[in-house]
């Protein structure tokens, strides 16, 4: 796997783009696109936002592919299997609050499962337009963020993540009470207004 990628940073952007739709699409490469962005930022500095661009687009394209596919085999596999209340239940949260479970996983660098939420949300029926808006919300800032870290930090970037993952995972912890308090209010002031 290893070599792949390798050959892929030859490509530089559209090398960036091709893994990330793999990655995204549900072929398990762990910190492919990540590592892949960060390398070319570093060696090339000047592909460094337009591999942005592509990591974006083709995770947007990836991701779209995973959920397409659990949307039309996970509802009817879901009908049939989940019929009890609880199970009701957690469709019903997963329909409020579910891109949240998307959304935090797809902007944060520390690694957390996508695939499954992604699965999820294409599953339960989640809305298509606000899916491909909750990753591009998600991917934009990681994605220029990675670029601009591997300008700036070259080599070191690495580190500098890695030095500061506590930090990253406290707001991903905080961001992700903010949004599901905000969520939790806007239903609530949505039923009395």
């Amino acid at each position: 796997m290893r070599k792949f990628v390798d050959t892929l940073a030859g490509y530089g952007p559209f090398g960036v783009f091709t893994l990330a739709i793999l990655d995204s699409a549900g072929i398990p490469l762990p910190g492919g696109v990540d590592g892949l962005l960060l390398l070319i930022a570093v060696v090339r500095p000047g592909d460094a936002w337009m591999s942005a661009v592509a990591a974006i687009l083709g995770s947007v394209i990836g991701s779209w592919i995973l959920f397409s596919l659990a949307r039309k085999g996970g509802e009817a596999y879901l009908e049939r299997h989940t019929i009890s209340p609880r199970a009701l239940r957690l469709k019903v949260w997963f329909q409020r609050y579910g891109l949240i479970t998307v959304f935090i996983p797809a902007l944060l660098v520390i690694p957390m499962p996508l695939k499954i939420p992604v699965l999820c949300a294409g599953a339960m029926g989640v809305r298509r337009r606000m899916f491909l808006v909750t990753i591009l919300a998600a991917r934009i800032p990681r994605y220029f963020g990675l670029a601009w870290l591997g300008q700036q930090f070259g080599t070191d970037a690495v580190g500098w993540l890695k030095s500061h993952a506590l930090h990253i995972g406290g707001f991903a912890l905080l961001l992700f009470i903010g949004l599901y308090l905000f969520v939790r209010f806007a239903d609530r002031d949505k039923v009395q207004g």
